[in-house]
């Protein structure tokens, strides 16, 4: 599976390519119909501690899925869409075993 990481206003370090690389993984094992993903990292500019937003576009057979989260760290934002993720492909998973 093919995960494109862009960073937008910074840099990412190795650290974090590699966490989100080893979240978005663990997707694909939950799903074979995973063909790949797009993570989008910005900076947003405010001055409330929570400017760190990550967006994950989950490349599926069918429809794409979406999850947009911000939080204090990027770590923290990718986590909690990741979790976003997981819950919209069991629900999908769901619904492909009920018909």
């Amino acid at each position: 599976m093919k995960v494109n990481i862009n960073s937008v206003h910074f840099k990412a370090d190795r650290k974090l390519v590699a966490f989100i690389n080893e979240k978005i993984e663990k997707l694909s094992q939950l799903y074979d119909g995973v063909i790949g993903s797009d993570v989008t990292l910005k900076l947003e500019n405010t001055e409330t501690p929570d400017n760190k937003i990550a967006e994950i576009r989950l490349m599926i057979r069918g429809n794409d899925l979406y999850a947009k989260k911000q939080s204090k760290s990027f770590e923290e934002a990718a986590d909690s869409a990741v979790d976003a993720l997981k819950r919209q492909l069991t629900r999908r998973k769901e619904k492909i075993r009920s018909r």
